[in-house]
């Protein structure tokens, strides 16, 4: 018979890796890091624990916050749909546009400081991201009692597995991405990804 527990532990990794598996403005920014080859390890680090404060915030305190704040979940979801619109249009000019910046051999190295800066952008001003892992992951969390550290211990784990594979994972990618056009597909790609999850957002919340 499988362990209360270990199940527990196996449903949180498995949906913290359906959450953040689709592109986003996130992962799009780590993707972009490890076919340039910067400062990968900081970043999937950094995505990891951003990940891990905000899943033990909502298995810990979903019930408190939404006492407190009982508008907080349209307030994000209308709120993320705005910014994953901007984030999308944003992505289908640079498509559109195919400036040959993207290449990762052409691109201006940034600083270790200056990409920890966009990257906790990129996380902390996304409403999304707080639908996922603090609301959505802090409820279904509720569904194992007693084992949600269990849980926690498994989501945590998955945005762990995701960040690293997709940084040093990309570097696989470089001769493909090496090539201007591939960087409009990809753009073009975010972009779809955003317009949808924007769509979700207000279409769920009607």
């Amino acid at each position: 018979m499988v362990p209360a527990a270990f199940t527990a532990a196996v449903s949180g990794f498995l949906l913290s890796l359906g959450l953040i598996v689709a592109i986003g403005a996130q992962n799009a920014f780590v993707l972009r890091q490890g076919l340039r080859g910067e400062h990968v390890f900081w970043v999937c680090a950094t995505c990891a624990l951003c990940d891990a404060l905000l899943i033990i915030l909502g298995v810990t305190s979903l019930t408190i916050i939404s006492a407190y704040l009982p508008g907080i979940e349209p307030a994000l979801r209308y709120g993320g749909a705005v910014f994953l619109a901007l984030y999308g249009l944003r992505s289908l000019f640079q498509g559109i546009r195919g400036s040959k910046a993207l290449a990762p051999a052409d691109a201006r190295p940034m600083s270790l400081a200056a990409t920890l800066a966009i990257l906790l952008s990129l996380t902390f001003l996304n409403p999304h991201v707080y639908l996922d892992t603090v609301i959505l992951i802090g409820s279904i969390a509720s569904r194992y009692p007693g084992h949600q550290p269990a849980f926690t211990i498994g989501a945590c784990l998955g945005s762990l597995v995701f960040f690293f594979t997709l940084g040093y994972g990309a570097q696989l990618l470089r001769p493909i991405f090496a090539r201007p056009s591939a960087w409009r597909v990809l753009d073009a790609i975010i972009a779809v990804v955003m317009f949808t999850l924007a769509l979700s957002l207000v279409t769920n919340g009607a």
